[in-house]
């Protein structure tokens, strides 16, 4: 079931960038989302990001994509 997902542009305190789906209540503000198309879960949401921001340490948020959520 593919979904909708974002990287938020701000970092969170100890330094991810969030990966978040579609409908998450911590969704950030547009301005702050980065869009990452659609995907068939979260694995590849995180991958899309962590290519496209090499720099940034990128998780899955734990609310929206828990398997993905590492730190």
């Amino acid at each position: 079931m593919y979904g909708h997902y974002c990287v938020n542009k701000n970092a969170q305190a100890n330094g991810d960038h969030e990966v978040h789906k579609n409908g998450c209540r911590y969704w950030p503000l547009p301005s702050n989302a980065e869009s990452l198309g659609l995907h068939d879960g979260c694995w590849s949401a995180v991958q899309e990001a962590a290519r496209r921001h090499p720099y940034w340490r990128v998780n899955g948020c734990i609310f929206c994509s828990p398997a993905c959520h590492t730190s």
